[in-house]
């Protein structure tokens, strides 16, 4: 009886279990193979993601090299330009709200003879014409392009400072070659 007992147990086991899948082995071996691919993929992605984050540390890091070899150029041109321009006083490029070069905002901050520093945004037209054009001749002076167009750079000037633009752009024409809209009688 015990014996029975034991059999109809282990026959009802039996049914209650399902098929056995006899590609089981056939199905692993393919699966492992199938990971085995795709680690060696994630691997790969992984290596790109890091040569292509040191790519851009480089970059970042020769921009940024190149940015204050040049913005400090460029500063030390305008700083010599702007009382040439003005016939005195000073101006500077500053940076600001950044430690780093390439995130920084760049104010200009001018002293025309007799005025005390301030920020362009306070300066007159004309002023602020001077200003702008000693800047663009400043990157002129580091870098000279052989061609320059002006379309009515010197509208907002009166006589003296136009006088000074002409003057200025005089010196420049053994670097560049000038191209100058305007209706003011004295630049044409």
């Amino acid at each position: 009886r015990a014996f029975v007992r034991r059999l109809a147990s282990t026959q009802a086991q039996l049914q209650r279990m399902e098929g056995v899948n006899l590609g089981a082995p056939e199905e692993y071996d393919a699966l492992t193979g199938r990971l085995t691919f795709l680690r060696s993929q994630q691997d790969d992605l992984n290596a790109a993601i890091a040569d292509l984050e040191a790519s851009i540390r480089r970059m970042n890091a020769e921009s940024r090299r190149r940015f204050q070899e040049t913005f400090d150029a460029v500063n030390e041109k305008f700083k010599a330009l702007f009382p040439r321009v003005f016939g005195g006083g000073e101006a500077r490029l500053v940076l600001t709200d950044s430690d780093d070069p390439l995130l920084a905002g760049v104010d200009i901050e001018a002293q025309p003879p007799g005025k005390k520093l301030q920020n362009l945004t306070l300066l007159s037209g004309g002023e602020k014409a001077l200003t702008a054009i000693s800047l663009i001749f400043s990157f002129f002076l580091h870098k000279p392009s052989p061609f320059c167009l002006l379309d009515e750079v010197d509208a907002p000037l009166d006589d003296v400072n136009v006088t000074r633009f002409n003057r200025l752009i005089q010196s420049m024409t053994d670097h560049s070659q000038f191209i100058i809209i305007t209706h003011n009688k004295r630049t044409m």
